[in-house]
């Protein structure tokens, strides 16, 4: 019996392989934009089984490029420092000194950590912020705070929060010829030099867009976008989401990252994909299972 149990389990091993051979021959060569955060950048197991993911993209010849977030881990750093943290309509309220606490900590500590695990896994990765090379270009952006009805929305400056003006790929697209893997923080420059904080979704949106990647995947803490039942959607295209927003279903934290995934598209990138980081190996299962794990949104 135990042998019939392991023999079914190799057997299943196999034609879980097969199944993803037709994509693997699919994205051979295509670039592929990972928003990497929350769980999966947190728990030590899911850390070290998205960095051999990663890598085994690589060697098969697809381009992954990863864009990551660290809200907790600017937190941690901005406590330990004693710098109060302020939020409005969830954006952080980032003065200079806050951005330089922001930088140090994306930059200098979670970019290094992760390209140090995908090293560990047999990769090359090299970690960059969105100001090398002139990357990210980016402006001040004005959180809108909405009042009573009839009222006009009041546009408050929350400091060094910028929004993307524009991407030059120059960087990432040597280092994929090169063999190597990009890692990018998000953090980008004004036109004075200025640095701005900047959310990650919205910076994996704007360089998946930018590269005219095949796909786009954000790695979340929740299965995907859900229907009014609670019912996981595996595939929806952009307007049914839009339908969706405005009829309430998807609100909260789901709805920066459908606007990033409505930029994405709209600017090239041929599917978006939201996940559940919390699945061991969700990139693999999204990309190469005829199924997926989570949301597939499409152009119209």
């Amino acid at each position: 019996m135990e042998r019939a149990k392991k023999l079914e389990d190799l057997v299943r091993k196999a034609e879980i392989l097969t199944e993803s051979l037709p994509y693997m021959r699919k994205f051979r060569g295509k670039t592929i934009v990972i928003k990497y955060g929350g769980a999966a950048m947190v728990q030590e197991d899911l850390r070290k089984v998205f960095a051999s993911d990663i890598v085994l993209l690589k060697h098969i010849g697809i381009n992954p490029v990863v864009v990551h977030g660290g809200g907790p881990q600017i937190n941690e750093m901005l406590k330990r420092l004693n710098i109060p943290t302020k939020f409005v309509q969830g954006m952080r309220v980032t003065d200079e000194e806050t951005v330089n606490v922001v930088e140090m900590a994306l930059v200098g500590n979670v970019n290094k950590e992760i390209v140090s695990l995908i090293n560990g896994a047999g990769g090359r990765a090299v970690g960059l912020s969105g100001k090398d090379g002139g990357m990210i270009m980016a402006e001040k952006m004005l959180v809108e705070k909405t009042g009573s009805p009839g009222e006009r929305p009041e546009m408050i400056d929350v400091g060094l929060v910028g929004k993307v003006t524009r991407v030059d790929t120059s960087v990432i697209k040597a280092l994929e010829d090169a063999g190597f893997i990009a890692v990018i923080a998000p953090v980008g420059v004004g036109s004075n030099g200025e640095t701005y904080n900047i959310n990650a979704d919205y910076v994996a949106g704007a360089i998946a867009g930018a590269l005219q990647a095949e796909k786009m995947l954000i790695l979340t803490d929740s299965a995907g976008i859900m229907d009014k039942h609670k019912q996981l959607i595996s595939g929806v295209t952009q307007s049914e989401v839009r339908q969706m927003i405005a009829d309430g279903v998807i609100s909260g934290g789901m709805l920066p990252k459908a606007d990033t995934c409505f930029a994405a598209l709209d600017a090239g990138v041929s599917k978006a994909h939201i996940i559940d980081g919390r699945v061991k190996h969700s990139v693999l299962l999204e990309i190469f299972t005829d199924q997926g794990i989570g949301t597939e949104i499409r152009r119209e």
